[in-house]
């Protein structure tokens, strides 16, 4: 019987049906964050249960911690200390593995987890975070849970979850120079809709994604959670075999040359179904922004802000972004100026996208009375930066850097940018105040945000480039 990559890993997982209908599925990794996870550990504890198998749990501190140099347990989030010190003594109690604010693994949770082969193809991963579907990009089948949810996968190692439907965006053609995955997956978006995944696991295929990169995979996967997906994966091939091998957590040796022959067979086969096929030529794409309240209401850097129906989402809540947004139908977007640029999130804050930024800056300097910020997504991609000057770069054209976490990605009440104030963001989420109460902000890829902050207004990267 013919199968995709998800079906796969799904079977080979599934322990039993429960009543209901419901899969009983194993469940090998879990990843938890101290704004969510401490709160797990602790429900756990308070009614007596340990953690199942704590060798495959990690916590990480990375959401609502202080990423300004020399940072301490304070945060600017009000009771943010008291989640950092909640999580600190419940990952102890229940010994699992911690990565503490002054730990070199350190980092977003899914930077450093397929930076350190935590993530592998074939397994399963839950975490109570939304963008747990990024790290599908290396074939594994990861999602999001809820803090209950965690509980219940950290005391038993499973989880009773109804089997989703499979859907597969074929990606076909190249992207055109300048063009990343941020891009593609804003495209997507805007072609689709942020309901075009519809609960579905979203296999993206085609020769566009064989040719990315797995940081670029990563990225791409990561948004799958904006198209309303239950997960997104991407079939591992000798790109991601060489993104692995040696890695802290994957395995070596034998086991190694065991694992990558059996990750290299998880692929769909060539007959297998789908619910859904979408078909995206990649050559239709180029630099994209968004202009409203979400990642769906998305034009190309050189467009204008659609008419009132013609753009993704109701006309009420069109009019509702162009209000929040200071926007009229038929702007321009490289005509608005910017007080803001921000690089990080775990959609873009990794070496490559730091790489491609630093490339555009170096020897050119930010606009006056810009504010420009970036995050290196793990400690790990931020010592790698700095082995290679590229901080020096970031801080000779003006930006402000930073160590790593979920940072400015949004507002908990703590840092934020102000009201009113128009963002360029490398970010997955532009909904109203997602950056601070009132905040503007427009997502992009690296590039376009690098090249808006020396603009000091929205710019397109090709035309820097050029320069």
């Amino acid at each position: 019987m013919s199968r995709t990559i998800f079906d796969k890993i799904w079977d080979a997982h599934r322990v039993t049906q429960t009543p209901g209908g419901l899969d009983l599925i194993l469940i090998d990794r879990v990843l938890l964050h101290e704004r969510t996870g401490g709160v797990a550990l602790r429900g756990l504890q308070e009614r007596g249960l340990p953690v199942f198998a704590p060798d495959q749990a990690f916590a990480v501190m990375d959401h609502i911690i202080d990423t300004r140099p020399g940072r301490t347990d304070r945060t600017l989030m009000p009771t943010g200390t008291d989640f950092i010190l909640a999580t600190r003594e419940a990952a102890g109690k229940a010994g699992i593995r911690l990565f503490d604010l002054d730990d070199p693994q350190q980092g977003i949770v899914h930077v450093m987890s397929p930076e350190l082969g935590i993530v592998l193809p074939g397994a399963t991963l839950v975490c109570p975070d939304s963008h747990t579907c990024s790290q599908g990009a290396l074939g594994a089948l990861a999602w999001g849970i809820g803090s209950t949810e965690a509980e219940h996968a950290l005391a038993t190692s499973t989880l009773r979850v109804r089997r989703p439907p499979r859907m597969q965006v074929r990606i076909d053609g190249e992207l055109a120079p300048g063009v990343t995955a941020k891009d593609l997956a804003l495209a997507l978006l805007g072609r689709f809709g942020v309901g075009g995944g519809a609960g579905h696991v979203v296999e993206y295929a085609g020769s566009a994604v064989r040719a990315l990169e797995v940081e670029a995979r990563l990225t791409l996967c990561n948004m799958g959670t904006e198209f309303a997906a239950f997960t997104a994966i991407v079939a591992p091939d000798e790109k991601v075999l060489d993104f692995l091998k040696g890695r802290p957590f994957a395995p070596s040796g034998a086991d190694w040359d065991a694992a990558a022959k059996e990750w290299l067979s998880l692929a769909s086969d060539a007959d297998a179904e789908f619910e859904v096929e979408r078909l995206f030529d990649a050559r239709e794409v180029a630099p994209m922004i968004t202009w409203g309240t979400s990642p769906q209401q998305v034009v190309p850097i050189d467009g204008a802000v659609p008419a009132v129906g013609e753009g993704q989402g109701t006309a009420e809540s069109q009019r509702r972004a162009l209000d929040y947004m200071g926007l009229e139908p038929g702007a321009r977007l490289t005509d608005l100026p910017i007080g803001a640029a921000f690089i990080g999130s775990c959609t873009n804050s990794r070496i490559s996208d730091l790489r491609r930024a630093a490339a555009l800056l170096r020897g050119r300097h930010v606009a006056p009375g810009v504010k420009a910020i970036c995050v290196p997504g793990s400690t790990q991609v931020k010592r790698q930066a700095e082995a290679e000057g590229l901080h020096e770069v970031f801080q000779a054209a003006g930006f402000e850097w930073r160590e790593s976490g979920c940072s400015m990605c949004f507002f908990a009440g703590g840092e934020s940018f102000g009201p009113q104030e128009r963002v360029v963001s490398s970010t997955n989420r532009n909904f109203e105040s997602r950056q601070g109460p009132g905040t503007r902000t427009h997502l992009a890829s690296p590039e376009t945000v690098a090249a808006s902050a020396l603009a000091g207004h929205i710019a397109d990267p090709r035309q820097v480039a050029a320069r």
